[in-house]
């Protein structure tokens, strides 16, 4: 099975999507308010709480701990190249 690219920088943006770059070089939007219902990403609606977002094992985590699989980030997140 074919790894799919990692997430090598992330930036919140005040509408809560993250603009991503993957070491592939290729870059994404990923929109996280449809996850702003769910479980600890109801902390994520504090935006302060958003911007603390960062790089970590080739994905996006917060300071809350609340995290996105790779693999989701990278397929759903929508390609800007």
């Amino acid at each position: 099975m074919e790894m799919l690219p990692e997430v090598v920088f992330v930036q919140a943006n005040e509408d809560y999507t993250l603009l991503l770059e993957f070491e592939n070089g290729e870059k994404g939007i990923f929109d996280v308010k449809p996850y702003l219902e769910k479980g600890i990403f109801k902390e994520l609606k504090n935006i302060e709480m958003f911007k603390t977002v960062k790089v970590s094992y080739g994905t996006v985590v917060w300071d809350n701990e609340a995290d996105f699989c790779p693999d989701t980030i990278y397929l759903i997140s929508e390609k800007i190249f």
